[in-house]
């Protein structure tokens, strides 16, 4: 017997799939916050390797398939932050960090919008930053191409270029919680569900963005990203 509802269930957000014509439905996106050193610092921290923390954002900030990502309200201060995305294939609780890249589908390029200047106003109040990082249309990614096909990087070149010029380059060998070791300590916080998204970090170089801009992010063997902002 199948489920009535009272109102329409919503859209399974979900990205395209290099290779593909299926689609690759999202669950969840978990961020890492302040995974490369530069970029700890220019944010005013410590870079030691301290246990990471996470932030979420909602399956519909989604942006893809080449479309273009408004301008968000209550905001004059909108930051890019580019990062290599990680897809879960299958989920899990406490997974040990030598079996964490059994549990990855593939790999895909996305971009951390950040209202900055409602995310400061949150931390001088010791708020949440949901204001400032889960807004609509927070999360543009580009198409999730499968660890099969890309096997598992642990190095490559990651960049961000906005109007043709270089905003952010860095190299996924500087992260300082790997893929593995993030997915480890997040399955402890969290049990990992097929289709949840991870924001691995950014690099340094972040700034904001304004109406008009196009942004070019790439990581190195992955489909690249490009939206415009409206």
């Amino acid at each position: 017997m199948s489920t009535a509802y009272v109102i329409d269930p919503p859209i399974v957000p979900s990205l395209p799939v290099v290779g593909d014509t299926r689609r690759f439905a999202v669950n969840r996106i978990y961020c890492v916050g302040r995974n490369y050193a530069d970029h700890a610092r220019e944010m005013g921290h410590d870079p030691d390797r301290e246990p990471p923390f996470f932030f979420m954002k909602p399956a519909n900030s989604i942006v893809t398939d080449g479309k273009d990502m408004a301008y968000p309200n209550l905001s004059n201060d909108v930051h890019h932050e580019i990062e290599m995305v990680v897809a879960i294939g299958k989920g899990g609780a406490n997974i040990a960090a030598d079996k964490a890249l059994e549990h990855v589908y593939g790999y895909g390029v996305g971009l951390d919008m950040t209202r900055r200047d409602l995310q400061g106003e949150a931390k001088k109040m010791g708020r949440p930053w949901d204001t400032g990082k889960a807004f609509d249309q927070s999360a543009p990614c580009a198409a999730i191409t499968p660890a099969a096909q890309y096997g598992h990087p642990n190095k490559g070149k990651v960049a961000l270029l906005v109007n043709g010029e270089v905003r952010q380059e860095g190299d996924l060998n500087q992260l300082i919680w790997n893929v593995p070791d993030t997915i480890a300590y997040l399955s402890t916080l969290f049990t990992l569900e097929p289709g949840d998204l991870i924001m691995s970090g950014t690099p340094a170089g972040v700034g904001p963005v304004k109406k008009g801009d196009v942004l070019e992010g790439m990581v190195e063997g992955l489909t690249p990203l490009k939206i415009k902002i409206i």
